[in-house]
């Protein structure tokens, strides 16, 4: 590994390794001083209503921290982030990792010496909300750390050809003809998810009641709505809907300077796929491969993975090109 992509790697994993290290080390420092069936789950009121064993604490805690570390790691250092979006990032990362370091901290340090019941379970163990803005407050100062510490590291800058200047493909249209551009897109997976959280809701109803059924099959209609998005290219801009008029996503032409069909990695560049936003850039990531990238006024992008992608972001250029001169 290049001695400056190294450089990168430690810059941006050290946050997650850092609040890792801590969570284990204050782990086996109290471990004697913990109940067998620690406090991890707490109301508004800060009482605690959910239990978990010594041993998934720290497994859940580190697996955390590490999951989470690896894919963050490997979005930054291997995703296409130039100039400001790197930087900002990369003091996510830190935010993050300092906001979920407290709070596990807090959660270990109310457990500490709680008297047990019968079941092992601690007893009289709260946590109150302002711990909550004591780990915002942690974040924010993690935030400016990781700021500092990413302005100190080269940032990695767009290779030659990369950002669009307006000279993308184009469709020759006559004087006055008018012409729009339409593809479904989706990838197999949204179907299936969608079908299993519509089960899943529907079997915890009848088994557990309406708490524990509704979340997941609301979630499950919702994803079923967008399983297989229709992109629109017209003189509106992007449109986006799902099976159902509404909702739906627009972007408008006059916001739009450019357009580009390129190949898009979602984990790499989004963090995964879905709605996604991301400083410098946001998006609809179905699947992997190609879409539509546009350039927005500002600098931010806006993107959706779609097949026949050149066809829409030319047409999109050539709508650009008409607005223009129509001013």
């Amino acid at each position: 590994m290049k001695r400056k992509k190294l450089g990168d790697v430690i810059v941006v994993a050290l946050p997650f390794l850092l609040a890792l290290v801590v969570d284990l080390v204050l782990f086996v420092a109290f471990r004697d001083r913990l109940p067998g069936r620690m406090a991890e789950h707490f109301g508004i009121d800060g009482r605690a209503d959910g239990y978990m064993g010594q041993a998934w604490h720290a497994v859940l805690g580190s697996l955390l921290f590490a999951v989470t570390g690896v894919l963050w790691t490997g979005m930054v250092v291997k995703g296409r982030f130039y100039g400001r979006a790197h930087r900002l990032l990369v003091a996510a990362g830190y935010a993050f990792a300092g906001f979920m370091g407290w709070l596990l901290a807090a959660v270990l340090f109310a457990n500490v010496d709680a008297v047990e019941d019968a079941a092992g379970r601690a007893q009289g163990v709260s946590l109150p909300l302002w711990q909550i803005a004591a780990a915002l407050a942690a974040a924010a100062v993690a935030f400016g750390l990781g700021t500092a510490l990413a302005a100190l590291t080269p940032v990695p800058a767009p290779p030659a050809g990369a950002v669009p200047v307006g000279d993308g493909a184009r469709i020759a249209l006559a004087e006055g003809e008018v012409a729009g551009w339409a593809r479904g897109t989706g990838g197999w997976w949204m179907p299936l998810l969608a079908l299993g959280l519509v089960a899943v809701g529907v079997v915890l109803l009848l088994a557990s009641g309406w708490a524990a059924g509704i979340p997941p099959l609301v979630l499950g209609v919702l994803l079923t709505v967008f399983a297989r998005p229709h992109v629109v290219v017209d003189r509106r801009g992007i449109t986006i809907s799902g099976l159902l008029p509404w909702p739906r996503l627009r972007v408008p032409l006059d916001r739009i300077e450019t357009a580009t069909s390129r190949d898009i990695k979602p984990l790499a560049e989004y963090g995964g796929w879905g709605y996604r936003v991301r400083p410098g850039r946001s998006g609809l990531m179905i699947r992997s491969g190609e879409g539509i990238v546009a350039t927005l006024v500002g600098g931010r992008d806006f993107a959706v993975t779609v097949d026949d992608s050149a066809t829409g972001a030319a047409l999109l250029n050539t709508l650009i090109d008409q607005r223009r001169a129509e001013r």
